[in-house]
């Protein structure tokens, strides 16, 4: 079977946000999903650093484990949807689940990490209103 897709295309029309960064943390690709759920445009975020859309007191832990990722060309999310704190462009902070992919050179060594990406803000919005409303009614029922 053969097909030719057009996997630029594809990336760029797809509903999730792909971002790429080098070894060094830096995005290297930003697809236009991206663009709608962190508000940064692609010429924006091309060459900044993760930390663009990472909340600050979260910035240390992250950078560790990506450095970790990188050295060992491992990641514990390839196959797990992880859910996280993010940030707007606004400054609003954002819910994110993504899976992340790592990215190997021709001498196997990981160059780069591509993540796909979800707005989660609204189901764990409500999720938490939820959890709370269920505290409130245990509360009286006490």
């Amino acid at each position: 079977m053969s097909t030719n897709i057009n996997f630029e295309v594809l990336v760029r029309s797809i509903g999730d946000g792909v971002v790429i960064s080098d070894a060094k943390g830096v995005i290297i690709y930003w697809n236009p999903a991206a663009e709608r759920i962190f508000g940064f445009t692609e010429s924006e975020a091309l060459g900044k650093t993760l930390d663009l859309i990472i909340p600050e007191r979260l910035r240390a832990r992250h950078n560790e484990g990506y450095d970790h990722s990188m050295e060992t060309g491992t990641t514990r999310y390839g196959d797990k949807l992880l859910t996280v704190p993010a940030l707007h462009k606004s400054g609003s902070p954002l819910s994110i689940a993504f899976t992340v992919s790592m990215i190997f050179d021709e001498h196997s060594k990981a160059s780069a990490v591509a993540a796909i990406i979800r707005d989660d803000t609204a189901r764990f919005t409500e999720e938490r209103a939820l959890h709370k409303r269920i505290m409130e009614l245990e509360s009286a029922i006490k």
